[in-house]
């Protein structure tokens, strides 16, 4: 009991850092300066490298031992975590906040596969029943607890409770863990994951710095470009080698396709508010750290028991058809969020702030299930792995694009406003549109003297409800894609043709 406590203290710190660092990112800019792109670069970094690096991780699990691949996450996630509060500058930031994403996937990957060796039959349930709710009540108190300590002691103490939290949990687990490896594990794929992060980490700086240099300037064009070529080139790789990273067959299974579109549509319609709204709550409506982390507590709180009663609910729906009208609800609480006015209090955003959370709860409850449960036994190791991948890597490419829509619109609506005025560069024009994108209106005023920040507010506002219709269209269509490719798989209570029921209802896919 132990080892499985000290195992979800170490991965609390993952989901912490999810809506934590969103609430602690305007404080860093505004202490350590830089430009938006540095600043986006506070939440993508880690998203981005977190995503990219889980499947190698959980291959290095594998060869070199859960437990040590464990152990050493952990202490790189501590240890990133105090480089950070030490951090000089915001680009010292952004790099040690990519290495703290490549210390997430060794933890996630090391305990997972850890666990599943610890425990066996219903232990093993309830083992990574406790891990789910660990996420949970990370996300949940995230927001909470970095615009405390952020309020209280500055932005830095966030990171020194990151490491304090995770040291705790290796003291706890790690000693008492039994170390196993994979007897056959040959390797890593290392061409395939090379080729897999310089096509995200390609493609997501073309998607920041769009709208500062242009869609079509040369470096823009040349960053999405090479994404491509790199993408291309994994394809080619993973055809060709013996144990490829990414087991591209699996994609012939038509359900483990729609599994796949669950984690993407929660990071439109969930992970991305998760993100961007604190830069809202603080940086455009002036309020402080812990109000806006309190404000946030009624998006993440549903996720503390919305995804048990998904799994509940499993007795009499199918897992697709219950996924889907969770993505329904929430689209209907952006709706209404999108509605709301900025000067509204914050009691009124409560409730379509917690409508879109219960929504987005119940597919987070059953993804992980589907992912294994519609694909052969024998392949469900490899579908883990690449939902995973989905998941998180999903998320950083949602939250880049989101950004990137904000501050494109941004700028199309202070473009109305600076018609009456004297011309201003094009370039002082999109640095401010990024400025008022990332909540620094100070500097977005400044660079646009003739508008002020009442003004510049209001672009923010009108851009951020248009972007809430792109997501709520986004939502709604990923639901029909849900229905259409899980929505008539079987409920729990009925039998397989074989005889036996699989997770979460779902049985095996054609």
């Amino acid at each position: 009991m132990l080892i499985l406590v000290g195992i979800c203290i170490a991965v609390l710190v993952l989901p912490l850092n999810f809506g934590g660092a969103a609430v602690s990112a305007p404080a860093i800019g505004i202490a350590l300066g830089g430009g938006p792109v540095a600043v986006n670069w506070i939440l993508n970094a880690f998203m981005l490298s977190f995503g990219s690096t889980l499947m190698a991780s959980g291959a290095l699990a594998d060869l070199f031992g859960r437990k040590r691949v464990f152990a050493t996450g952990v202490v790189l996630f501590a240890l990133t975590s105090l480089g950070i509060a030490a951090s000089p500058s915001l680009s010292w930031v952004d790099f040690q906040r990519a290495l703290q994403g490549i210390a997430a996937a060794l933890v996630l990957a090391g305990a997972s596969a850890a666990l599943a060796q610890e425990f066996d039959g219903e232990g093993r349930a309830r083992a990574f029943s406790m891990l789910g709710t660990t996420f949970g009540l990370g996300l949940a108190l995230g927001p909470l607890l970095a615009g405390f300590l952020t309020q209280t002691f500055g932005w830095r103490s966030f990171f020194l409770a990151d490491a304090a939290i995770g040291l705790t949990g290796f003291a706890l687990g790690v000693p008492k863990l039994t170390e196993s490896h994979d007897p056959n594990a040959r390797g890593l794929d290392w061409s395939g994951a090379a080729s897999f992060t310089a096509a995200l980490t390609l493609f997501t700086f073309g998607l920041l710095q769009a709208p500062e240099s242009g869609w079509s300037s040369p470096l823009v064009v040349g960053l999405f470009s090479g994404a491509v070529a790199m993408f291309i080139a994994f394809v080619s790789i993973e055809k060709r080698v013996a144990r490829p990273m990414l087991d591209l067959s699996l994609f012939r299974y038509p359900r483990f396709v729609g599994v796949q579109v669950l984690p993407l549509a929660t990071a439109f319609c969930y992970v991305t508010l998760l993100l961007v709204l604190p830069t809202r709550f603080i940086g455009i409506e002036g309020h402080s750290a812990i109000d806006a982390g309190v404000m946030m507590v009624s998006l993440s709180a549903p996720m503390l028991f919305v995804p048990i009663t998904a799994a509940f609910l499993t007795r009499w729906m199918s897992a697709g058809v219950i996924s889907a009208v969770g993505l329904v609800i929430a689209a209907a609480g952006m709706l209404w969020f999108g509605d709301i006015a900025p000067d509204a209090p914050a009691d009124a955003l409560a409730l379509p702030l917690f409508i879109i959370g219960v929504g987005a709860g119940l597919p987070w409850g059953l993804m992980d299930g589907l992912s294994v449960s519609v694909v052969p036994k024998e392949r469900a190791g490899m579908a883990t792995g690449i939902f995973s991948t989905t998941r998180v890597a999903g998320e950083g490419m949602t939250l880049a694009i989101a950004g990137a829509i904000l501050a494109v619109l941004t700028r199309l609506r202070l473009s109305d406003a600076l018609a009456a005025l004297p011309p201003v560069s094009r370039d002082a024009a999109a640095q401010a549109a990024q400025r008022v994108a990332t909540g620094d209106l100070p500097h977005a005023a400044a660079l646009l003297p003739g508008l002020g920040q009442p003004v510049l507010a209001q672009a923010y506002d009108d851009a951020f409800r248009i972007l809430l219709h792109i997501l709520v269209a986004i939502t709604l269509a990923s639901a029909l894609v849900v229905l259409a490719f899980l929505g008539r798989t079987r409920s729990a209570a009925e039998p397989s043709n074989n005889g036996r029921t699989l997770l979460g209802g779902e049985g095996v896919a054609d």
